[in-house]
């Protein structure tokens, strides 16, 4: 099978990396791609939100399955065009994927469906949400509607700092049109994980639990990023706490999308705080998480191409996916300044020396491998503990 990957960024490579493993796949293609995706593949010069020429491509290559990386692709309706002409693709379709692009929309799915989640409100008026701000227990979060590249989410301290925020998404528009409607949530106290479940239509395959690490610097310092590291699986996540998590969220979650009709085939990467009360979900994304799947993905056993290729035909229940029991850590080497300005195109030495390395913001250049994004390389370690994986990614 030739399998096209549609993305250029850590994840990416991790999936590119598992599905060249598969004696399924004769060939891995990667749209755009990084320096990393090409060493276990081909790269195309296709960017990930030309959908039509994805699906050209896919067309004239005869690719037999596509597996969709970013959250916006999916928002934009590429797994609608992939079946439109009659190509299979792995993801869910616009209608669905509006769990993500639509915070209001999931917040709206999980109160019909009895999911735990942050008791929330959700406004489009600037001056009926400056009033909601009055009768708020600080701190609060404050949330644009719709995809704003990770940033779309302030942590207020207080109202002045909530009304700031507020203001900055309706009135101002920071974030465009992902900001045209705001949520104000409750702040959940507590920690976090990371759930990944493949869905097809009747059934659901669980990954282990992961959680990420957002500090920039080592020592859990530094601002708050898109993610600076995962490690799987965390060891306050044990099979009593998974089994509340399949009970309140991932079985009521197929109950959902079936009782409402949305065709939901794809990953669903619910991020979950575990409080006091139980867990409740902070948010759906409907892909594989980054750099999550840098974690998940060295611990499976079993062949992903099949796995992907049975949800796709609505044939999950007969899989039982075997899982590494080594633990896995992922430390992101970063570029000196992100998350604020950085350089680009350092090159990067070393590479051929490590066991496992996932690259993110990379891209060849006159033989070298340079680096071309904040997050450049996703290390990862594996070890009978926690503490001697991460011990081995440092080193």
């Amino acid at each position: 099978m030739k399998i096209l990957v549609i993305g250029s960024g850590g994840r990416e490579h991790a999936l590119c990396w598992k599905l060249a493993q598969s004696p399924l796949c004769t060939e891995v293609l990667c749209a755009p791609g990084n320096a990393g995706t090409a060493r276990v593949g081909r790269n195309v010069d296709i960017p990930a939100n030309n959908i039509a020429g994805l699906a050209d491509f896919a067309q004239e290559q005869n690719i037999d399955l596509t597996v969709v990386g970013p959250d916006d692709t999916l928002a934009a309706g590429v797994v609608d065009e992939f079946e439109g002409r009659g190509l299979r693709i792995f993801g869910p379709n616009r209608a669905a994927a509006k769990l993500e692009s639509s915070k209001t929309f999931a917040k709206e799915f999980m109160r019909r469906h009895n999911i735990p989640t942050a008791a929330s409100g959700e406004f489009s008026d600037s001056a009926e949400a400056l009033r909601f701000l009055d009768n708020v227990h600080y701190p609060a979060v404050v949330k644009a509607d719709g995809l704003a590249l990770g940033k779309g989410v302030i942590i207020a301290q207080d109202r002045r700092e909530a009304e700031e925020a507020v203001r900055s998404m309706l009135e101002e528009k920071r974030f465009g049109d992902a900001g045209s409607q705001v949520l104000i949530e409750e702040f959940l106290v507590g920690t976090e994980c990371s759930i990944h479940a493949i869905y097809d239509a009747t059934s659901y395959l669980a990954f282990p639990a992961a959680r990420d690490h957002k500090r920039a610097h080592d020592g859990d310092e530094g601002p708050n990023t898109g993610g600076m590291g995962t490690l799987s699986p965390p060891p306050d996540v044990d099979a009593t706490t998974m089994e509340l998590i399949h009970e309140t969220v991932l079985r009521p979650f197929l109950r959902g999308i079936q009782k409402d009709g949305i065709a939901f085939r794809g990953m669903l990467f619910p991020g979950i705080m575990l409080t006091g009360d139980g867990p409740k979900v902070l948010e759906f994304n409907c892909r594989f998480g980054d750099p999550e799947t840098q974690v998940l993905l060295p611990r499976l056993k079993s062949d992903l191409v099949d796995m992907l290729l049975a949800a796709t035909d609505n044939r999950l229940a007969e899989h039982t996916p075997e899982w590494n029991s080594r633990a896995a850590v992922c430390i992101v080497m970063a570029s000196g300044g992100y998350p604020g300005d950085y350089a680009k195109g350092l090159p990067i030495s070393g590479l051929d020396d490590a066991q496992l390395v996932f690259h993110a913001g990379t891209r060849g250049e006159d033989g070298m491998v340079v680096t071309a994004g904040g997050r450049v390389l996703g290390v990862v370690g594996m070890g009978a503990d926690l503490a001697t994986a991460r011990a081995e990614a440092y080193e």
